[in-house]
C-alpha cells in the first residue's frame, strides 16, 4: 500500500478504534438508530472523522474522494481495504454536491453499510434507506440496493462495509430484502 497523508492514516487509526466497538452490529435499521443515538454530533469518533474529512477537503490534502465519477459533484476514493486492522471493513470516501437532489451510481449492499454522513455545506442530507440524514448515520442493512442520493449542499460519506462488499449489478426494479 502506498504512503498515505498523515490526515488519512489518522482517520483509519480512529475507524480501527470504532469498529472495535461496532464489530458484533449487524447494518440496517437498529444499527442506524443505535450510531445517531450513542455515535452522532458530540461524540468523540463523529467529530474526529467530520474534522479529518473536512480537513482533507479544505486543504485539497489529495486523499478524499479524489477519483471522478460524474466531474468534480461526485467523486469517491477507496482509503482502505478489508484487513485484519480494520476489522475486514473497507473505508471509502464519495463526495456528493447538490443543491436540488442528486443521485449516483446505484448499487446493492450484499452485507450492509455503514454511513457517517459528514456535512461539507450545513443543510446537505444524504438519502438513507430510512429518509433523509443531515449530520449522523446511516446504515442500510445486508442485501439493500439504492442510488446514492444528496440534497441541499455537499458532503461526504464516509462508509464502511463489511469485507469491502459491494455491487453495482442491482437495479432499481429488484425487490428489497424483507427486512428492509
Amino acid at each position: 500500500m502506498s504512503t498515505l497523508h498523515p490526515n488519512a492514516e489518522k482517520l483509519i487509526a480512529r475507524a480501527e478504534e470504532f469498529f472495535a466497538e461496532v464489530a458484533d452490529l449487524t447494518p440496517g435499521h437498529e444499527l442506524e438508530k443505535h450510531l445517531n443515538e450513542n455515535y452522532g454530533p458530540g461524540n468523540p469518533f463523529y467529530e474526529d472523522f467530520c474534522s479529518l474529512i473536512r480537513s482533507g477537503i479544505a486543504n485539497n490534502e489529495g486523499w478524499v474522494a479524489t477519483d471522478e465519477l460524474d466531474g468534480p459533484k461526485y467523486r469517491r476514493s477507496r482509503l482502505y481495504t478489508p484487513t485484519e486492522r480494520t476489522r475486514f471493513f473497507s473505508i471509502t470516501t464519495v463526495y456528493m454536491d447538490s443543491q436540488a437532489e442528486y443521485r449516483g451510481q446505484y448499487h446493492l449492499h450484499p452485507y450492509g453499510e455503514i454511513n457517517c454522513v459528514v456535512q461539507i455545506d450545513p443543510t446537505a442530507e444524504l438519502k438513507g434507506m430510512n429518509g433523509w440524514q443531515g449530520a449522523g448515520w446511516t446504515s442500510p442493512g445486508a442485501g439493500t440496493h439504492h442510488y446514492p442520493e444528496v440534497r441541499g449542499g455537499a458532503l461526504v460519506a464516509l462508509f464502511f462495509l463489511p469485507a469491502g462488499r459491494i455491487s453495482y449489478k442491482a437495479t432499481p426494479e429488484m425487490k428489497q430484502p424483507v427486512a428492509v
